[in-house]
């Protein structure tokens, strides 16, 4: 395996209720802190290359929380996506986190959406990167994988615990040949994606980051799938926070009509198309979000 720029610090936060958040920082500890939120699946090392080196030349404190059912942060199904944006306000008051931004991956996308609206007085902007749009309620949209989650749903509510052991099977047979797995598996990419994993740096960072990830539990995704299939519980159209939407034009996953739908309906957003890109392709663009996000400190205050 490549090697690759580790974590600063990994551990866990403890939450009121015993739960646990497992989490990873990179950069300085005094750097302006962005949360970076995984897609699914992912955990707590799925930071591009890039991204890390960046960390430390921009003075940036980069935490990356893994969602309940993955790594180390505890199963838990979430009854809205309020619930995330509680425990990261929580997260953020212990760690003496009064401002920061969000950045949100394909499944991370609503959950970054859910801390740009519930504390927007706190996060000063996000961006979302090929971010999975509403299934439900107003602002929904059709294709991809909003109307996947929607028809999964009532099937995966009920097949956690086997899903979960089917994942698990799967990974630890596949863990001695991960490098040549996931170089089949980038065969079968789209055209856009292929390029992202032709960097073996990039390859290595994303194997090391599912394998960490799901060594003993994988019902990360099936709550995401759930969660995702439900209203969402706010109206994009008050989200007052900067939000920066990039997505490529080639990702067959989340297609950027998706981006180009709540972009419409976000006061403050900015979209961007990525020509010949794919999912991934948000991975590539650490420059673009570091400038974007740290355009935003100091917070610019209204009249």
């Amino acid at each position: 395996m490549n090697r690759i720029i580790p974590p600063r610090f990994e551990g866990t936060f403890r939450l009121p209720d015993g739960r646990k958040l497992g989490y990873a920082e990179y950069g300085p500890v005094d750097g302006k802190p962005i949360l970076w939120f995984h897609g699914t699946p992912g955990a707590r090392r799925q930071i591009a290359p890039e991204a890390r080196r960046l960390a430390s030349r921009r003075k940036v404190r980069l935490i990356a929380v893994e969602r309940p059912g993955i790594g180390d942060s505890t199963s838990h199904s979430y009854g809205s996506l309020a619930d995330w944006a509680e425990d990261i306000r929580v997260f953020c008051d212990a760690k003496g986190i009064k401002e920061f931004a969000v950045c949100g991956l394909s499944g991370g996308g609503p959950y970054a959406l859910a801390c740009a609206f519930y504390l927007q007085g706190r996060v000063v902007a996000a961006t979302i990167l090929g971010g999975v749009a509403p299934a439900r309620g107003d602002d929904a949209v059709e294709g991809g994988v909003s109307t996947l989650a929607r028809r999964l749903s009532p099937v995966v509510r009920h097949l956690r615990v086997p899903v979960n052991r089917l994942m698990l099977r799967l990974i630890r047979r596949l863990e001695p040949h991960a490098d040549k797995a996931m170089s089949l598996f980038a065969r079968f990419m789209p055209p856009g994606d292929k390029v992202m994993f032709e960097d073996p740096e990039l390859q290595a960072v994303l194997t090391d980051d599912l394998l960490l990830g799901s060594r003993t539990q994988m019902q990360a995704m099936i709550h995401d799938v759930v969660l995702f299939a439900r209203d969402w519980g706010f109206p994009l159209g008050k989200i007052e926070t900067p939000v920066y939407l990039l997505y490529g034009n080639a990702d067959n996953i989340v297609p950027v009509e998706h981006g180009r739908h709540m972009a419409v309906r976000i006061p403050n957003a900015v979209f961007r198309e990525r020509e010949g890109e794919g999912h991934m392709g948000g991975l590539g663009a650490s420059e673009e979000i570091f400038n974007d996000l740290l355009s935003h400190w100091p917070r610019r205050r209204r009249e």
